[in-house]
């Protein structure tokens, strides 16, 4: 048997297409004439057999069109015609925001579904505030789902903008894209009463629609996210909302609002806001260690920008702890930072705190929860199975400048709003760390100190390297094992199911650590080239962590940095993101679902 080649020409397959695009722009050789709109395009019958899926089925044996010179389409226009027979002769498709409603529909009409995908792709680029709730009526009509979703995602992202600008848009768009928005988990800067308004208008401008129909629109709306006094007036605001399901969900939304201290135990998709949950709360703190400030400051790690809040801390805090459950932040204990006059003289004295606020960003107020047993600063607190754990600490006593270091361990129980003991650490300590770990509270460092008058610089050199740990079933203190770096003020953070050890306030060095409980040993990492103490710290979703501000020494002299610092805990790799409005010190961080 010979042996032979098969060899491929590509300039082949392109010059037989440009030979029927001369063909057709000649007139020759053509055998039958499409008409739309008044308009005849000659064309081969080959060619648009082979092309499309219509038309294979329109020349078919058995058609009365088979032998036709001329096949009528009606259901076209003379400019999506001519664009998608172009596209057949020549592989280009011509289309623009005008004309691609008529290309698209022509191309469907057609079954050309390579021209369907172009145009699709030429939705998802092109998505904009301005044509997002026409794309997404063109992608529902036409069955185009990844073009719906992306149209879907920038009306939710873009709502905003669309009530105050575009508002007619969106009362002409289709029920599946508005169900879908109002579905969504991010609406920046919209508050829901504006959704529930712009459903009813909805309702309005595009009933009268059957009650399931209703039902099912109005449903996806989170009247938890209204003010109390705000829901009764809802069920008459519209016959639709009269419904038993809606009738429902405002019931048990008001139920909500009275549950009090166990409202962030409660949170379901009703009540949570619209809002990225991976937003930075940095909390306190300021450009100098002993006179805190009570402003709040969001960090959006996308952007990589800070906003501040309207809303300020109730006290001027230090050495305070914070934290989030179910979208609600905790601020708990610090030394209250009060000023006052004494002979003529401005004075500044410190408090140590048993307070616990709680603010609710959804409505933008504080309340003052149940306070803890003890007063407590240079403390760590923790959320393990929607408790909030309090862990040792130092007071000062309110009549004297002597401070007194506690190993008292409380937590507070959010079902009936009140703190309970826990079993004491083996010792006294402040200045240490907490990490919660498969439900499991790791501490390490700080100092056990005792009783003592006013601030010792020395006490560092008592500086621990112990590790204890905290088993929730046993509900005893164990010895794991300790760190190879005795820290004092220092972070701990979970990534990847390991405990990170960070820079603390009297360390030589800038080593970090991990710890793997498996093994229950600790490996040293990546330093930082620069030390600092009195930062705030973060762990983002991603399992990097992220260091806001802080003080370092420089030339012998205290520096307040505005450095962001992120470490990528796979790659054991440090980074500076960006940087701070100011410089920052003693703030606290926690992650935190906010408004815009």
């Amino acid at each position: 048997m010979d042996s032979y080649s098969l060899l491929y020409s590509s300039s082949h397959r392109t010059g037989l297409l440009a030979g029927f695009q001369r063909l057709r722009s000649q007139g020759n050789m053509c055998d039958v004439v499409l008409e739309a709109g008044g308009v005849s395009f000659p064309c081969h019958r080959a060619l648009l057999a082979s092309s499309s899926e219509y038309f294979w089925a329109v020349f078919g044996e058995t058609t009365a069109e088979r032998l036709a010179g001329c096949v009528s389409l009606p259901a076209l226009t003379p400019e999506g015609l001519d664009a998608i027979l172009d596209f057949l002769y020549s592989g280009w498709l011509s289309v623009s925001p005008l004309t691609l409603p008529v290309v698209l529909e022509a191309a469907r009409y057609l079954q050309v579904e390579t021209a369907v995908s172009i145009c699709e792709r030429f939705m998802i680029d092109g998505l904009s505030v301005e044509n997002c709730c026409c794309y997404a009526n063109l992608a529902e009509h036409h069955v185009l789902s990844d073009a719906l979703e992306a149209a879907n995602q920038t009306i939710a992202m873009e709502m905003g903008t669309l009530l105050q600008e575009s508002r007619d848009d969106l009362l002409k768009l289709n029920m599946q894209s508005l169900m879908a928005v109002l579905d969504a988990d991010e609406i920046p800067g919209v508050k829901e009463v504006e959704l529930i308004k712009l459903a009813l208008d909805w309702l309005d401008d595009n009933g009268p629609l059957p009650l399931l129909k209703s039902n099912l629109l109005l449903s996806r709306l989170r009247f938890g996210l209204v003010a109390p006094s705000e829901l009764p007036n809802l069920s008459h605001a519209h016959k639709a909302m009269a419904t038993p399901l809606i009738r429902g969900q405002l019931t048990r939304a008001l139920e909500y609002h009275r549950l009090g201290s166990a409202q962030p135990i409660r949170q379901s998709k009703q009540s949570t806001l619209r809002a990225s949950p991976n937003r930075v709360l940095l909390v306190g703190g300021g450009s100098s260690p002993d006179w805190p400030e009570q402003k709040m400051v969001m960090f959006d790690p996308r952007g990589r920008k800070f906003s501040p809040l309207c809303s300020s801390i109730p006290l001027q805090l230090r050495n305070h702890c914070v934290c989030s459950v179910g979208g609600f932040l905790f601020v708990i204990g610090g030394e209250e930072v009060k000023e006052g006059e004494e002979d003529g003289k401005k004075s500044v004295t410190m408090v140590t705190s048993n307070q616990v606020w709680r603010y609710d960003p959804r409505f933008e107020c504080w309340v003052a929860v149940e306070s803890m047993l003890e007063r407590r600063a240079q403390f760590t607190c923790c959320v393990v199975e929607d408790a909030i754990y309090a862990i040792g600490g130092r007071h000062t006593q309110p009549d004297a400048n002597t401070h007194t270091s506690v190993a008292s361990v409380e937590f507070y129980d959010m079902a009936t709003g009140a703190w309970r003991r826990e079993a004491n650490m083996p010792r006294p300590l402040y200045g240490h760390a907490s990490a919660v770990l498969d439900n499991n509270i790791y501490v390490s460092g700080g100092n056990q100190g005792g009783s003592n008058h006013g601030d010792n610089r020395d006490d560092h050199r008592e500086s621990s390297k112990e590790v204890l740990f905290w088993d929730l079933k046993g509900r005893a203190w164990e010895k794991r094992a300790p760190m190879s770096i005795a820290r004092f003020s220092h972070r701990l953070a979970v990534a990847h199911g390991h405990i990170y050890a960070l820079l603390g306030m009297y360390e030589p060095f800038c080593d970090i650590e991990r710890y793997d409980p498996q093994s229950d040993d600790w490996t040293r990492l990546r330093p930082l080239l620069t030390g600092s103490f009195n930062y705030g710290m973060v762990s983002a979703p991603s399992g990097n962590l992220l260091v806001f501000g802080g003080r370092r020494w420089s030339e012998g002299q205290e520096v307040i940095v505005k450095s962001v610092l992120e470490y990528d805990t796979k790659k054991d790799h440090w980074r500076e993101i960006c940087q701070l409005p100011r410089p920052l010190t003693g703030t606290e961080c926690t992650l935190l679902p906010l408004p815009d």
